[in-house]
């Protein structure tokens, strides 16, 4: 894959995720929704700006037993929906069906806890036993055009996929036309046109998704059990100004984060004004941008240079394929970074990371996408010159719904974000 034994190791632990110990076959042994709660641990009449508020989340079954280990997949956030402001908490799990959750406090005002059980434990063990199967979730077209009888033109469509990992091609036997990339070592398979040779092919596209899921394991994610909000203390929670603060809501969110929460203030206009992590400098550099949207070799293309920066996400249809082949993809992006740095250090890179979804399935699951922003920011963790541009709680705890394509006052802060690094203030 392009890495070292050592660094595989060091993205499996980080990669890491506990569930069931052996599968679930009835539905009432899954987490439910409807029976986890969560808690405000030694609520107080009031806090300070600042100060931060942990919450304890309890999983149960359908049937209220406790759950006896983690894997639960939690999103909780604080939020004043009459200010539009919210902050993104970071869930951690203990592995025994209890969970908990750290949230800043970082408006003067009032707020509140929101939970949601996206997916159960159960619901990401199926995620995980399919991301590493062998079964095409995805499929492509191939488009293929040559000559026919008597000076016709003549086209077939035939289905293709990536041919990856230890079984191989996802077609059995000789069945298949293969294009290998040279540079990357890449293969991709198109089935044999029956008309044509496999020199004739033009162009790919988008195919259709094929559900791997039996009838047990689609209940598993089925509206009523996946994304939903568990009840829990819905308390007003008063916060004070705080008279050794600097004042919060001076400070900005255009550095890299490394830690700590992210929040949104919505004042005036449907324009959100602050968009920022706790305590993090400014930086601005002028640069041209090149954006390098999704995975690519043009990056060993580029000159780069003190009026360059590189902006680009390693994302999109790589959900659909097995995580050793997203690792391997993001190897060579950063070997061609590497080299880019190497003769152009004063470029910028910038690496966006992806945005929560609208769809919670075995297609397009947050759980997938946050696994892939884990492999995104531990391999480039020790790149001084790439910055790790993380909008994931941005989408995450915003009060729009959740769209992998954002709405437009999402995209207006990220976009305000990137210029930050970009344009002086």
């Amino acid at each position: 894959m392009g890495i070292s034994e050592e660094e595989w190791e060091r993205l499996q632990r980080a990669l890491d995720w506990p569930g069931p110990d052996q599968e679930i076959t009835q539905l009432d042994q899954s987490t439910s929704p409807v029976h986890s709660t969560f808690s405000i641990v030694g609520l107080k009449e009031s806090y300070k700006v600042g100060e931060k508020i942990s919450v304890t989340i309890t999983a149960r079954d359908h049937n209220k037993n406790l759950k006896r280990y983690g894997g639960d997949f939690f999103k909780a956030k604080l939020f004043n929906s009459k200010l539009k402001a919210s902050v993104y908490g970071e869930v951690e799990d203990h592995r025994n069906g209890t969970y908990s959750v750290a949230l800043l406090l970082p408006w003067e005002g009032q707020a509140q806890v929101y939970v949601r059980l996206e997916h159960s434990s159960e619901a990401v063990q199926i995620l995980n036993k399919y991301r590493e199967s062998s079964f095409p979730r995805s499929h492509y077209n191939g488009h293929f055009e040559g000559p026919g009888p008597n000076k016709t033109r003549i086209s077939e469509v035939v289905q293709c996929n990536l041919k990856w990992g230890a079984d191989g091609s996802w077609k059995k036997g000789d069945c298949c036309c293969e294009y290998k990339d040279i540079k990357t070592g890449t293969v991709w398979q198109c089935e044999r046109p029956k008309k044509l040779s496999c020199d004739n092919l033009v162009h790919h596209s988008r195919g259709g998704l094929e559900n791997p899921l039996n009838p047990f394991q689609k209940q598993i994610f089925t509206k009523t059990l996946t994304n939903v909000a568990i009840t829990g203390d819905t308390q007003i929670i008063n916060v004070l100004p705080n008279a050794a603060d600097i004042g919060i809501k001076r400070m900005d969110l255009h550095t890299p984060r490394t830690g700590g929460p992210l929040m949104a203030v919505e004042l005036k206009n449907n324009i959100i004004v602050h968009w920022r992590p706790h305590g993090v400098p400014l930086r601005f550099t002028k640069m041209l941008i090149t954006d390098l949207h999704y995975i690519s070799n043009d990056i060993d293309e580029i000159a780069g240079g003190p009026h360059a920066v590189v902006v680009f996400t390693i994302f999109a249809h790589l959900v659909f394929h097995p995580i050793t082949f997203y690792v391997h993809e993001v190897a060579k992006i950063r070997q061609s970074v590497v080299a880019l740095l190497s003769r152009a250090p004063e470029t910028t890179v910038i690496i966006k990371s992806g945005n929560t979804a609208g769809v919670k399935n075995i297609f397009q699951s947050d759980w997938y996408a946050m696994q892939l922003n884990t492999v995104m920011k531990e391999m480039f963790r020790d790149n001084d010159g790439v910055i790790y541009f993380d909008v994931w709680q941005m989408t995450s705890c915003h009060y729009l719904r959740e769209n992998i394509h954002p709405g437009p006052v999402i995209v207006a802060n990220e976009v305000d974000m990137l210029f930050s690094y970009i344009c002086p203030a």
